[in-house]
């Protein structure tokens, strides 16, 4: 598939926070689907400044500026559209509580791949082949 019939990119920055061999992850309200916690930058963002801004605003955490650390760039196709994650590591400070936009946070293993979108499944496979993701 060229990219004319793909259509809109979606670039966004990802926070992957692993705990005891699972990963955080986030149900926005009215969907169904989890998603790595994160989102789009806007105008004039850089990659560290969405994903400051987006997890404060998701899970009411701050991320600690001088340890973010990236993981890798991840693309897939969705639908009608090609999504690019962006993927990095932080230590944060404060309690990780669901924010309004946020229906529910839950840690996954490798055998809830299935219940993320495609590009959040490449994240999961690459996790869980280098030993941090538990099945």
């Amino acid at each position: 598939m060229t990219d004319e019939l793909i259509g809109e990119l979606i670039d966004t920055v990802a926070w992957v926070l692993i705990e005891d061999g699972r990963i955080l992850c986030a149900r926005p309200r009215g969907r169904d689907v989890f998603y790595i916690p994160g989102g789009k930058r806007e105008a004039g963002e850089s990659d560290e400044q969405t994903l400051l801004r987006e997890v404060a605003e998701e899970l009411t955490v701050a991320l600690v500026p001088a340890t973010v650390a990236p993981v890798g760039v991840y693309e897939a196709i969705d639908g009608a559209v090609r999504v690019r994650m962006s993927c990095y590591r932080a230590d944060y400070r404060g309690t990780l509580v669901a924010s309004s936009e946020i229906a529910e946070l839950d840690w996954f293993g490798y055998g809830d791949r299935s219940r993320v979108p495609p590009v959040d499944q490449l994240l999961f496979d690459e996790l869980h082949a280098a030993g941090h993701l538990a099945h």
